[in-house]
Order: structure tokens, then sequence, then C-alpha cells
């Protein structure tokens, strides 16, 4: 008696790919995590470099791979892998931190910033993007995490939204900008290195 067996492929070669590359951001931002220094606007805060990583995932990974990348940093952080600024972790951090609204924002941060690039949920080349168009995706992805940020910090802190605005995100600002400059050269740097 003879049997045959076929291959049957569970999910396709794109899928697997995209897959790899949600899980590799995550990491990335996880690691961008402890990249941590001082703010001097707003000392008991410090800056990470988290931003930055969620900018990339949208620009580079689209809407959708972009905010599931970010959607498994969350992941891996609610089980307790120290992937949170300062290497804090946990369902505490996500439930109850003055920094929830933030966390929360960056899955729709990143899709933001994707959909503005690729203009809608297909992938575009986001190589052919021009710099306008990249810089208001991320303002467009920073205002999504400023505002959820704001109202996460104003519930957990039990202050006003202004005075959550003022503690929470305006002495972020200088250092977002910083962020956007250096996703900007991250992605020309041929074209900055053809004009040198």
């Amino acid at each position: 008696m003879a049997t045959s067996t076929e291959s049957v492929d569970l999910v396709d070669g794109t899928t697997v790919r995209n897959l790899a590359r949600a899980a590799l951001f995550a990491a990335l931002v996880a690691g961008f995590s402890y990249v941590s220094f001082p703010n001097p606007l707003a000392p008991s805060i410090p800056v990470t470099l988290q931003v930055l990583g969620v900018y990339l995932a949208g620009i580079m990974l689209g809407p959708l791979w972009g905010t599931a990348s970010i959607g498994l940093y969350l992941a891996a952080g609610a089980v307790g892998i120290p992937v949170f600024a300062g290497g804090s972790a946990g369902l505490g951090v996500l439930l109850g931190s003055p920094t929830l609204g933030y966390l929360w924002s960056y899955p729709v941060g990143a899709g933001v910033v994707g959909l503005v690039v690729h203009r809608g949920t297909d992938l575009q080349d986001y190589t052919t993007v021009g710099v306008p168009l990249l810089v208001g995706a991320m303002v467009a992805g920073t205002v999504v995490i400023y505002a959820m940020g704001t109202v996460g910090f104003a519930v957990i802190q039990n202050v006003g939204l202004v005075e959550a605005f003022s503690l929470s995100a305006v002495a972020f600002v200088p250092f977002e900008a910083v962020k956007i400059a250096a996703v900007v050269g991250i992605l020309r740097r041929d074209a900055i290195a053809a004009v040198e």
C-alpha cells in the first residue's frame, strides 16, 4: 500500500517574514526602552527612545504589522519580560502606572504613522516617500501618543488634562523633534551621504 504526502503550507512565506519583522521591531523597541537619560525639563520622568522604535515600526512595517509589532512588545511586558522603561514589566505597568496611556498609545501611534506613510493599509515603498510626508506622519503619531498619554497620566495622577499635559508631555516635545530628525536621518542616510 503506497501513501503520498503533500506539503501543506499553513502560513505563507510573506506572513512568516512579517511575523519575524514584527518580532524584531518589538525587540528593538524593548532595547530602546533601556536607552534613557534624565530630562532636564522634567527630572522625575526620563527620556527614552521607545517612540523612535514606534515611528520606525509604522514606517517600515506599515500600519498593520507596525501595530502588531508594538502589540507584541506590550504583550511581552504584560507577561513579565522587563521591556518597559527602566526594565519594568507586568500588568501593573499597563494598568496603573502614570505612563500607561503612553504605552497603550504606541500601537495606535505606529498604526497612524504607517497609514500616513503608506497612504492606507497596503504597503508601499517607504523609501520613495518625501521628507515632508515622513515628518507629517511622525507628527501625527506623536499627537496620538501625547493625547492618549496625557489622558492616562491625568486619570492615574488624578489631575486635570492641562496639568497632565504640562507635566507629562510638554517637557518631551524637544526630544520628539530630535527623534523625528533621527528617523529621517536613518531613512535618508544614502541621500545625506550623496550630498556630502
